[in-house]
This record gives C-alpha cells, structure tokens and sequence, in this order.
C-alpha cells in the first residue's frame, strides 16, 4: 500500500470454482479453496433469487474493532464492467461506510447486523469507495463474505 508492505487488517480466504483465483488490488494472490456445501449452497441461493452468476467468494474475518478495510473500489478488469458483488455479514454489526469517489464530503454509512445481505451492482463501484472503518468501541468477530464473478485474462 502506498509503495510500502502491510499486513491486511484482517484474515481473508478465497473458495471458488477450480482455477479462479483471486489477486487483491495491491496483487497479493490467493489460492483458491474449492467450495464447501455450506458456501455453494449460499451461492446457489443468491444466484436463484436474484439471478446474477458467481463463481468465487472472498471470506473475510474481523476479529475485532481494530480489523478493518481502508477506501477502496472493487473496479478492476476481471470483474467486468459493471460488476455485481453480494455480500453477506454475520456476526458482528459494522458500518460499511460510502463516499463519492470524487466529492469526498458527500458520505453514507450502512449498519450492516446480522445476516444482512448487500448487493453492490451498477454503476457503484464506478462513482463510489467503500469501507469497514476501523473503530474505538470493542467489537466482536464479524465474518463477511462477498460473493464476486471473476472474468478469465
């Protein structure tokens, strides 16, 4: 980050489909866990009520108030164009906090509770960042899990 190495802020995994692995912005590559029921099931789930496709999901564990992910877009080639990211929380509430990617001021922030599912599709990851902000109140574990479609090349 920035020209300098740090330890992410919290623990991640990558489970998808064989030979869809997952490079995070700053290129650190993952290696791909093929999926459990438990996860394919949710996949399924998701992709039958809503009618979008995935074929890998990032697993993020914060383990408490101080596990974070900074600013950030999801606007990288392999997502395609107008990528759609469904993510579900459990555990832990946290804030998923938006802001305007060129108006900085212009901010809105999400109480993501307990089983809450949040589809990011359109033109958000165009015109917006989003976070999960560090925090100054104890927080307990939150495990997040961000469904995504990963184009080849």
């Amino acid at each position: 980050m920035y020209d300098k190495t740090v330890i992410t802020p919290r623990l991640t995994a990558w489970y998808g489909d064989d030979k869809k692995s997952y490079k995070s912005a700053d290129n650190n590559a993952s290696s791909t866990n093929l999926w459990t029921p438990e996860l394919l099931a949710l996949k399924e789930k998701i992709e039958h009520e809503f009618g979008y496709r995935f074929n890998g999901v990032l697993l993020n564990l914060y383990r408490d108030n101080n596990d974070s992910v900074a600013w950030h877009r999801d606007k990288e080639s392999r997502y395609g164009k107008r990528p759609v990211i469904a993510s579900i929380s459990l555990g832990q509430t946290r804030n998923f906090d938006f802001r305007k990617k060129d108006h900085h001021q212009s901010k809105y922030s999400l109480p993501l509770p307990n089983g809450s599912l949040l589809i990011m599709k359109g033109d958000l990851q165009e015109n917006w960042e989003h976070r999960i902000a560090k925090s100054i109140v104890p927080m307990k574990k939150r495990i997040n899990l961000t469904f995504r479609l990963i184009h080849e090349g």
